[in-house]
């Protein structure tokens, strides 16, 4: 599941093959932008912010993309099997003299002015794995709202950006309460510090392949897909429910004795069942 250290790694790989280098193939595979030819053009650079992709070209362009939930980029060698899906999901390819950036099922994808990336990216808060992280700004913009869910908070970009659903339910696994604690009732010394706990989350899987917030090996999240399984602290069933409001909801996890806070009503055994277990 894409979030900010996903999307870290995406941009890297993406700029350690295209950067420096002339685009000898350009095919966007979007209505809007089928005619569109970047071929002849330099790739500047490859840079994250937040969940968006930014690939800036020669000629003040930016090609802005957005995985979502299950979008991904894919690099390959020439002669190279690409992999990442059946061809009708590829809606951009970038390809040089010795490598092809590939993008699958993006759902967002669209050209820029590099002038003009604001209208994409500017209204996010601070990037937790960015040089304009800041987090005393995040801490306020969270605390602008004291009665809105911390989950709610936390996966609102605009307060700060990269934490998706997997960070959120192991965020509030790690601060004692649940997701669903009014930000403004989080005691005084985890308030303080959340901002810097969810920058060393995903600071620390920047560079891994697989995702872990524990320490234990084997063991990777404490309650993000884990219902009904024991807590790894306290072996009580981690549960599981829709949090949201109302247009985009996501599943929240938690366990029930090491967070405070209140509940939703718990999900049956049988919809559990019937839930297909989240990537990581």
């Amino acid at each position: 599941m894409p979030e900010g250290d996903t999307v870290w790694q995406a941009a890297r790989r993406l700029h350690i093959a295209l950067a420096g280098k002339v685009l000898t193939r350009s095919d966007l595979r979007v209505p809007k932008y089928a005619t569109a030819d970047l071929t002849g053009r330099t790739v500047l650079d490859v840079t994250p912010r937040g969940k968006h992709l930014l690939t800036r070209v020669e000629g003040g362009i930016t090609l802005h993309s957005h995985l979502r939930m299950d979008g991904s980029w894919k690099v390959y060698a020439p002669g190279e099997r690409w992999s990442g899906g059946p061809s009708h999901q590829i809606r951009a390819i970038l390809g040089t003299a010795d490598r092809t950036a590939v993008g699958y099922r993006l759902p967002v994808l669209e050209l820029l002015r590099t002038t003009d990336e604001h209208r994409a990216v500017g209204h996010l808060g601070p990037d937790l794995l960015g040089p304009d992280w800041d987090a005393e700004r995040a801490l306020a913009n969270l605390l602008r709202d004291p009665a809105r869910p911390l989950g709610e908070a936390l996966l609102d970009q605009r307060n700060l950006a990269g934490i998706g659903n997997v960070y959120k339910s192991e965020l509030c696994f790690l601060l004692g309460v649940t997701p669903w604690l009014p930000v403004g009732e989080l005691p005084a010394e985890r308030t303080a510090n959340l901002p810097e706990l969810a920058k060393r989350l995903l600071e620390v899987n920047r560079d891994r392949p697989i995702r872990a917030t524990t320490g234990r090996r084997g063991q990777d999240l404490f309650v993000y897909g884990r219902a009904p399984r024991p807590c790894l602290r306290c072996g009580t069933p981690v549960r599981v429910a829709d949090q949201g409001d109302g247009s985009r909801e996501r599943p929240t996890y938690w366990c029930p004795a090491c967070q405070a806070g209140p509940t939703p009503r718990p999900v049956a055994p049988s919809a559990l069942r019937t839930r297909p277990r989240p990537p990581r």
